[in-house]
């Protein structure tokens, strides 16, 4: 999902009252997996005291990309592979659109064409430079959502 921050509340959890949360409410501007709406909202729980004091770093406006785990029983969720699945959006020098998670890209794309071609996937030709290239850093945010949407057709 990529949207843009509404607001970021620290609270306890409704029923969970020793848990520490924080519930975020999002504008979504784009569904790449799952049913498309115009918000969501969602529960992460906050185990680093320093994410209390900023709300986990969910800023008010800030432009995310979001790949969301399924809900818990608990009803909390969280970007897969926490900082790995959570993309802040931004616009380099040349003014294109830019994604880059928590891990700076890190060993984002390892093993992506080995895992398409196991599943069948046809990877787009830009999606396979990119995955080639695979240096740490921003990607474009089209090509980012390009791969998303090829698995997420995929299953």
């Amino acid at each position: 999902m990529h949207g843009h921050v509404i607001s970021a509340k620290v609270e306890p959890h409704p029923q969970l009252h020793n848990l520490i949360t924080v519930f975020v409410t999002m504008k979504v501007e784009e569904t790449l997996k799952g049913t498309p709406s115009k918000s969501v909202q969602f529960r992460q729980y906050i185990w680093d005291i320093r994410d209390q004091i900023d709300a986990a770093r969910y800023g008010k406006g800030e432009d995310l990309l979001l790949m969301l785990g399924p809900v818990s029983q608990y009803g909390l969720t969280s970007p897969v592979g926490l900082q790995q699945g959570r993309f802040q959006i931004t616009r380099n020098n040349k003014g294109e659109t830019m994604a880059v998670n928590g891990n700076g890209n890190l060993r984002l794309f390892e093993a992506t064409e080995q895992r398409a071609q196991v599943r069948g996937v046809k990877l787009s030709q830009r999606v396979t430079t990119m995955v080639r290239q695979s240096r740490p850093g921003p990607v474009t945010l089209a090509d980012l959502e390009d791969a998303i949407r090829t698995f997420a057709r995929a299953k």
